[in-house]
């Protein structure tokens, strides 16, 4: 899906752990606050409920190094809508098995920031539309391999490198926030936006509507939103109002 079709995607989040979908807090394993069954039937209730694109990680790939490919399938037969898929992606071998899944666009992290020049390889064979490179923020610094490892850039230190590369867009995750439900500050994403020309895409500690009205003014291009969906914080139907709200 397009970033252009809409003001600012909403993107009701997937986490897959052992086969399950799930929530943790700043991506810990042990803090597992929701656990549903069939993470491709939750995916389908998004759907349902008027979403245009789910966004999918692999919790296992991203921490443990072990992939839930056979979840990703179902999730894909299961929807109609594009996937937009993270997680444990480390090799180029796995990513191009991923995009020839029909995934609709691949999010990058740990791999893209070892060897960028993987970016330049995919987003030329699939076009850049197709691949997001992860940029997951902890006290300001990027942090790789499920955020366990940090290194000594800042997202917008690095951003204008992965533009150069042939990315299409970048999800921005703040850490610090992740899971928490108290609120984030806007300022890394306006100043990510204003680093690059290509879509950002936010997530990270959103937490009630009026967060998205914000989110809304500062440029982002898309909204991830996790726990708060879960634990009814947010209405997805509300939520999806400010797709289109100029």
């Amino acid at each position: 899906m397009s970033f252009e079709d809409k003001k600012m995607l909403i993107m009701p989040a997937v986490d897959i752990k052992n086969g399950k979908c799930v929530q943790l807090v700043q991506g810990k394993p042990g803090t597992e606050q929701v656990i549903i069954e069939n993470p491709e039937n939750v995916a389908k209730s998004w759907e349902d409920k008027g979403a245009e694109i789910i966004h999918v990680i692999d919790l296992d790939g991203a921490i443990e190094s072990k992939d839930n490919l056979e979840t990703i399938k179902k999730i894909l037969n299961e929807v109609s809508v594009p996937i937009q898929l993270g997680g444990g992606i480390r090799s180029p071998e796995y990513a191009k098995q991923l995009l020839n899944l029909d995934i609709d666009r691949l999010i990058i992290g740990t791999m893209a920031i070892k060897n960028p020049e993987i970016i330049a390889e995919l987003s030329k064979e699939f076009g850049k539309d197709r691949i997001m490179i992860a940029l997951d923020s902890k006290d300001s610094k990027v942090v790789i391999k499920g955020w366990k490892e940090k290194t000594d850039k800042k997202a917008t230190e690095i951003s204008k490198k992965f533009q150069e590369k042939g990315a299409g867009s970048i999800l921005f995750t703040n850490v610090d926030v992740e899971g928490l439900l108290e609120g984030f500050d806007l300022q890394p994403a306006i100043d990510l936006v204003k680093s690059v020309d290509i879509p950002i895409v936010y997530s990270g500690g959103i937490t009630t509507l009026n967060d998205i009205k914000k989110l809304s003014t500062t440029g982002v291009k898309g909204v991830v939103i996790g726990s708060a969906l879960y634990k009814d914080r947010i209405d997805i139907k509300e939520a999806l109002k400010y797709q289109t709200i100029k």
